[in-house]
């Protein structure tokens, strides 16, 4: 992620003064150096009460920060911190937390923090710079999960000054990495070699919450921390409200929904449209004991998608690809599936002025022809004259026309029909699995499968629990999976997780396609390097370009609210915040009415 403008408490720093180049990019910081508390937030908000959600499958860790195990959902968010906090309502502004000053050197090779003299971890003791460059390295360490020594890999080390003191050293000047540095979370040091095996207990953070108890796998309780260090800083003033926050686990969201009627938990975020649409009634939403709400949020859609593991060889020809996206009807699914209330992903940075949805500009182009002309063999040369559209069904095309363009792509593919089963010059049939991990896909499948049926292809789907998807998610064994490639306002370092070559033989990592594309790896760079705003949004159109015309994922469908149902004992802000998560924003900033 990038960030364009940091505030912080003690002493304002601009960027197009003491940060790397990147005036251009140059936003007007919404907060000034003495604001009180963020304008989506009540201040005043009463604590107290009990908040019960839900979360679906299981977990048998709260380390999350390892590959091994399943870690608890909201552990995280609850009970670590990071050196700084970004708002909600910016596009990237952070915020003094643990950290109270920054500075980047005049070289721009490092960056130094200042701790909070004040701040301390939930057992009362005292953060220090060490403990700071322990989690840095703890987190580049083989110890902990691949995703953070890539995200972090171009910082080279961590130096401690004094007690509140610490300073990163980078490997080259990269515009975004003093900013990314200040998302580090922050835990309590512990004995050498015992991190990867701290799993259930043992691993100290910062944050507003503590364990107070848990059974695995079923449910756990977090107990606000009285004592909690940062409770009166301008960045927690009128957030984390509740006294307790008990998260309840469920195999199967329409269990979830009869014990939210049943009022075993308090709030639900929706994300099946079949269920708003139909199951959402009956004597309590009636007389407004549960109420169904829409939230408006901004933020970036990604693309969910259902993904092609290119490192199953009949996904590697992009005509397959092709053909096989041509199969599923969208609209149709939309109107009889969805009950209209989705929009098709057009972009890996849908909803967003990042995505590529014109010809390109000549920026881009600028960009894109020397791309072209070096690999040439593996170039989508649409890329440089078209407009990428996803498969439609409407008029005037129709899912017909699109089965006879999938047939001719098949065949000269090599794939034709023999005994009824679409297979090639080898014998090999045209056939793969779809891994889910929510049954409500299946209905969609159901519909998809028969229209690959009529070319010839056969696909097996079925829903597995929580630990096994996971387990062979992150070991890259399935064929076809359901993701979600989330974005920010601002793309950076992160995407070296989701596509570039380095990250796609690293267990554990978001890239699922399997991408190893030097196209992508160029552009990547391009999108983490761009030195302003301007170059950052077309770096990011060109890549967009390139993996679009890659067919990489079957789109699927994206909404720009929130769905939440929620028992009317609750209060929240007026005003929203702009780029958030449903649960997210709930826990931070809602509050239990008086009785």
């Amino acid at each position: 992620m990038r960030y364009i403008f940091i505030l912080l408490l003690s002493l304002f720093y601009s960027i197009s003064v003491q940060a790397a180049p990147t005036a251009a990019l140059g936003y007007e910081p919404k907060y000034s150096n003495d604001f009180k508390n963020f304008s989506y937030v009540n201040p005043n908000a009463p604590k107290g009460g009990e908040l019960l959600i839900y979360n679906l499958g299981n977990f048998d860790s709260f380390n999350p920060f390892v590959l091994k195990g399943l870690a608890e959902g909201f552990t995280s968010e609850l009970r670590f911190e990071s050196l700084m906090y970004q708002a909600l309502d910016e596009p990237f502004s952070l915020y003094g937390l643990i950290a109270q000053d920054i500075e980047l050197a005049e070289d721009k090779l490092s960056v130094t923090f200042k701790l909070n003299p004040n701040a301390r971890f939930a057992d009362g003791s005292k953060i220090t710079a060490q403990d700071v460059k322990f989690s840095f390295d703890t987190l580049k360490s083989e110890q902990a999960h691949p995703r953070y020594r890539i995200y972090w890999n171009g910082i080279r080390e961590a130096k401690v000054t004094d007690e509140q003191t610490v300073s990163f050293y980078f490997n080259k000047i990269n515009p975004e990495l003093h900013l990314i540095t200040a998302e580090i979370p922050i835990f309590k040091q512990a004995k050498e070699g015992e991190f990867s095996e701290l799993i259930l207990d043992g691993l100290v953070g910062s944050g507003p919450y503590s364990i107070e108890k848990y059974q695995g796998g079923k449910f756990v309780t977090y107990q606000r921390n009285e004592d909690y260090w940062a409770k009166k800083l301008p960045v927690r003033k009128g957030m984390y409200n509740f006294d307790k926050i008990t998260v309840k686990y469920y195999k199967d969201s329409s269990i979830a929904l009869e014990a939210l009627k049943a009022g075993e938990f308090d709030v639900m975020a929706v994300y099946n449209s079949k269920q708003w649409a139909r199951d959402f009634e009956g004597s309590k939403f009636d007389n407004k004991q549960i109420l169904k709400t829409k939230f408006a949020h901004k933020n970036n859609a990604g693309m969910q998608g259902f993904v092609f593991n290119m490192r199953n060889p009949i996904f590697k020809d992009v005509r397959v690809r092709r053909a096989i996206n041509l199969a599923f009807d969208f609209e149709w699914a939309n109107k009889n599936l969805f009950y209209g209330q989705y929009e098709r992903c057009n972009s890996y940075f849908s909803n967003s002025d990042l995505a590529a949805t014109d010809l390109p500009s000549e920026a881009e182009l600028a960009l894109l022809k020397p791309l072209q002309k070096k690999y040439s063999d593996i170039f989508p040369i649409d890329a440089l004259t078209q407009a990428w559209k996803p498969v439609t069904t409407a008029k005037p095309n129709s899912l017909r026309k699109n089965l006879r363009e999938a047939k001719k792509l098949l065949n000269e593919a090599g794939w034709k029909v023999k005994d009824g089963v679409l297979q090639n010059e080898q014998g090999q049939k045209l056939e793969f699995k779809v891994m889910l991990f929510q049954r409500a896909f299946e209905r969609i499948l159901a519909s998809f499968s028969r229209n690959l049926e009529s070319l010839g292809i056969k696909i097996h789907y079925r829903a597995v629990d929580a630990a096994l998807y996971q387990q062979r998610q992150e070991s890259f064994d399935f064929d076809m999976v359901v993701t979600i490639f989330g974005q920010s306002q601002s793309p950076g370092n992160e995407l070296l997780f989701m596509w570039h070559s380095d990250s796609a033989d690293r267990e554990g990592s978001q890239n699922l396609i399997g991408l190893k594309n030097p196209i992508v790896d160029d552009l990547i760079e391009k999108v983490i390097y761009a030195p302003n705003r301007e170059s950052l949004v077309t770096a990011v159109k060109a890549l967009d370009r390139v993996m679009l015309f890659g067919e990489y994922v079957m789109p699927n469908w994206y909404s720009g609210h929130h769905r939440l149902a929620y028992w009317d004992k609750f209060g929240y802000p007026e005003q929203l915040p702009l780029y958030f998560t449903a649960t997210e924003w709930l826990i931070r900033t809602w509050w239990q009415k008086p009785d």
